[in-house]
């Protein structure tokens, strides 16, 4: 068997870089919270936490409920697909020994210190700086640099903004508990309502489509959300057919993981070992 890569979160950007790497042939293993947050839930593995299993361009990813269970992790591996780990500490994962680990959490914060044996650290986004809190940063910034490997120093900073037009992110508007009206890959026109938040006094706070287009992006139901969280994407472009395709900033990224992993030549010597 080949080497493991841990990927840490399956959100969009995770799932991107997983597609990439298991593409190429390399055996990975994501770990999520027992709730992921993901938005792009078409395109995410994290999904196979809700599911059970999930299938993003021909690639499936199953859940694996108890983390420590090798057995059942090898035999999903076996059958070239991903298992998805509920292990947002990546404990157990660990013990797997993988030989790179790519932390796509996208906290945009500096993450928090992971003892490990892995031969290469992978951070993607601001918060990680390369020879101080991983080896490499890939950039996920749009722009002439995205995707690029950083091999010292950050990546650009957070610039907390929202790509394109910031009306497109769907925020909560309270605390509560979220509820879904539409449905990823419907067809929203402006001051359609998409969703609402109940909070802890039972009021209802409504979220509407700011302009046209198609709903690509939309918590899963009934998770509690804080105010201002995103929970979901209005895409302008209205092609429902996008909403199930891994973005081009997610393969550029998950290129920019490959680029590292065969960068180093210990760890390309091992890669299909």
């Amino acid at each position: 068997m080949t080497a493991l890569i841990l990927i840490r979160g399956g959100g969009d950007l995770a799932s991107g870089v997983a597609y990439r790497l298991h593409r190429a042939g390399l055996n990975v293993v994501i770990t999520e919270l027992p709730q992921p947050l993901a938005v792009r839930r078409l395109v995410s593995f994290a999904q196979a936490v809700y599911e059970g299993q999930v299938t993003v361009e021909g690639i499936t990813a199953r859940r694996v409920d108890d983390p420590s269970d090798r057995l059942r992790i090898m035999q999903i591996l076996s059958r070239r697909q991903i298992p998805v780990l509920i292990d947002p500490e990546a404990r157990e994962a660990l013990k797997l020994f993988p030989l790179a680990i790519v932390d796509a959490r996208m906290t945009k914060q500096p993450p928090e210190t992971l003892y490990h044996r892995a031969m290469l650290y992978i951070g993607l986004g601001p918060g990680f700086v390369a020879g101080q809190n991983c080896d490499a940063v890939i950039e996920t910034n749009r722009g002439h640099t995205l995707g690029r490997v950083y091999w010292q120093g950050g990546p650009q900073a957070d610039t907390r903004l929202p790509e394109g037009d910031p009306r497109r992110v769907l925020r909560a508007p309270a605390a509560g508990v979220f509820h879904a009206v539409r449905s990823l890959g419907e067809h929203c026109e402006e001051g359609d309502l998409v969703a609402w938040v109940e909070d802890a006094q039972g009021q209802q706070h409504p979220i509407y489509s700011p302009f046209r287009g198609v709903l690509r992006g939309l918590l899963y139901e009934g998770l509690g959300v804080e105010a201002g969280m995103k929970v979901g994407d209005i895409d302008p472009r209205d092609n429902p057919g996008y909403c199930s395709l891994i973005s081009e900033k997610s393969l550029a990224i998950g290129g920019g993981v490959l680029e590292a992993l065969l960068t180093r030549p210990e760890v390309r010597a091992k890669l299909w070992a």
